[in-house]
């Protein structure tokens, strides 16, 4: 009996944590230029030898799922700009353990690939839009782009993908015309759940600033403004990033993932995968365990799940974002997938 053979109860550290939750990156690439995640000119794209192809992908998130994963997320870059990625999607929705399958994605492109991804296996699907004003949209992604997101997100629901999630990461509208509470509503009135994200250090030009960002506190007082929200019952939460509250009273909630300011850490029940074969234990890691150079290299299963497992049992008790020590990882938020 193989060493892959004896697990399947997941991945655990060394602070009493399990891993079963994979977010695969697809492709570094994306089609928008995000103020706070690259530069207006783009970055360095990863040379496409140095990514994972299609078999290697599958074989690697067949690995992790005899190693007790039951679900993955497909990130990115922008995961749709993977070429063929309904096959790919297909080919992990058919693997013995097949895990549930999500995606985050921008939404552009959304419209012609919602319908074949679903029936491909996928289930859940995240848009990021972090405004609804379209004048706005262009300032934050540097593309007139909003039409296009709004097209991928009404083709999600017809495709039947639930729930549609938006999430939105919180910002300070230096001109005080961007409101959350407009976002909130918006997606109230197409039956969207909406998670806002505090702004994380995962810039690639570093120049985050924790006084400059909208925290989880700020932003409640700003929907409390416009709506009533009431804190969830206590233990609905397990290891999900969202505290949710009912929205006037319910049933719609929103979500607030204050990662800076009210870490989940001593919950985190995530791995990563990079799109050039790298596991990451944490999104703040600064070390990676490389994957792809075993498997060409021709290594076995057993041989590329010790890698998994090293990796996952050095990871450290939290991010550390505010400590003296914290540096911010080398890879920026779209090499290392959302």
């Amino acid at each position: 009996m193989t060493s892959l053979d004896k697990t399947g109860a997941g991945l655990p550290d060394t602070f009493g944590r399990v891993a079963t939750d994979l977010r695969v990156s697809l492709t570094d690439r994306c089609n928008l230029r995000c103020t706070y995640c690259m530069p207006a000119e783009g970055l360095d794209w990863l040379p496409r030898p140095e990514m994972l192809t299609d078999d290697e992908l599958v074989r690697i998130v067949d690995i992790f799922t005899q190693l007790g994963v039951r679900s993955i997320r497909l990130t990115g870059g922008e995961p749709l700009l993977r070429r063929g990625l309904p096959g790919v999607v297909r080919r992990f929705a058919s693997l013995e353990h097949a895990p549930r399958i999500a995606m985050t994605t921008n939404g552009i492109g959304l419209d012609r690939l919602a319908q074949p991804l679903a029936e491909a296996g996928l289930e859940r699907i995240n848009v990021s839009l972090d405004t609804v004003d379209p004048g706005r949209f262009q300032v934050l992604t540097r593309r007139d782009r909003f039409a296009d997101v709004e097209r991928g997100i009404k083709a999600a629901q017809d495709a039947g993908l639930k729930p549609v999630k938006i999430n939105a990461v919180a910002m300070h509208d230096p001109e005080g015309k961007d409101n959350p509470a407009d976002l909130l509503q918006w997606c109230l009135d197409r039956g969207l759940e909406l998670r806002f994200i505090e702004q994380m250090p995962l810039d690639a030009g570093h120049t985050w600033e924790r006084q400059t960002m909208l925290t989880g506190r700020e932003l409640r007082e700003r929907l409390g403004e416009r709506f009533t929200l009431t804190e969830m019952p206590d233990g609905t939460r397990g290891s999900a990033p969202a505290e949710l509250f009912l929205v006037d009273g319910g049933p719609a909630t929103v979500g607030l993932i204050a990662s800076v300011t009210a870490p989940f850490c001593a919950a985190c029940d995530r791995v990563r995968l990079t799109a050039d074969g790298q596991v990451r234990n944490c999104l703040f890691a600064r070390d990676e365990g490389d994957l792809r150079g075993p498997l060409r290299s021709g290594a076995s299963d057993d041989e590329l799940a010790d890698v998994i497992r090293g990796t996952m049992l050095a990871k450290r008790r939290g991010h550390g974002i505010g400590e003296p020590n914290f540096q911010q990882p080398d890879r920026p938020m779209s090499s290392i997938g959302g």
